[in-house]
């Protein structure tokens, strides 16, 4: 099976690439420095021509608000129209848990446009929304930084490991389409403070986390459940945060 990854090269996207390549498919990691960009539509049906399945992971260079809804709307019909002109039978892509519930900043009104895009389109279709990578937290904590302090709401947070999200990928990939959305979230829920504290304890970060209802998330205020899925996810990931903090820095 020819499988094209767009976005290729990235976190998920290099690693979703070889766990399809392990399995015996033909990969295709596309990216504008590959010579395929989903924006501008340069090598875009050369790259998916003979492909079956095409899986999104891309992400915009820019979270502004005018700049991020470009990217997603401009690179979703690209793909679509072309996997229309050359026949491909699935299209998955990521998106991220809780996008409706978080639409006062324009990079989830972005990600929610996108999703209709790809649910209106004639394309068979696999939507994965995705809860926060523990890779992420780093960012977090800096977005939520003022000198050496750290404030955070209690609001409950349940990330996933990167490895576990390209796992569930290249099974969804192989798959039939649903023509719905899966959610894929990891193995235990942590509030969104406590997450943060860990990750800088164990880091020997100085900063302090203090608790703050009204602190926000990247700018966005949150409700208690704002970041974790509605019930059960239909997939859930192996790896805890603790564990991946411990082997995280002893690997560093």
């Amino acid at each position: 099976m020819k499988i094209v990854i767009i976005g290729g090269t990235g976190l998920i996207g290099a690693k979703l690439v070889n766990n399809l390549r392990q399995q015996g498919h033909e990969v295709l990691a596309a990216s504008p420095s590959r010579g395929v960009n989903s924006v501008t539509g340069e090598g875009l049906v050369g790259a998916l021509s003979g492909a079956q399945v095409v899986v999104d992971v891309s992400n915009a260079p820019s979270w502004e608000d005018q700049a991020v809804l470009e990217f997603f709307e401009k690179s979703t019909c690209n793909l679509l129209a072309a996997e229309a002109a050359v026949g491909v039978r699935h299209h998955v892509a990521l998106s991220v848990v809780g996008s409706e519930r978080l639409l006062a900043s324009g990079y989830f009104r972005a990600k929610v446009a996108q999703e209709k895009l790809i649910q209106t389109s004639s394309i068979p279709y696999t939507i994965v929304r995705a809860t926060q990578f523990f890779e992420f937290v780093g960012g977090i904590a800096n977005s939520a930084t003022d000198g050496e302090t750290v404030r955070l709401p209690s609001a409950l947070i349940q990330p996933i490991v990167s490895d576990d999200v390209a796992a569930a990928l290249a099974k969804v990939a192989v798959a039939a389409p649903l023509n719905s959305m899966a959610e894929l979230a990891g193995p235990e829920a942590i509030p969104l403070d406590e997450l943060v504290r860990q990750f800088l304890k164990i880091n020997h970060d100085p900063r302090k986390v203090i608790t703050d209802e009204k602190a926000t998330y990247f700018g966005i205020p949150l409700k208690h459940r704002s970041l974790v899925p509605d019930g059960n996810p239909a997939s859930t990931g192996a790896i805890r945060f603790e564990d991946w903090l411990c082997r995280s820095t002893q690997k560093s």
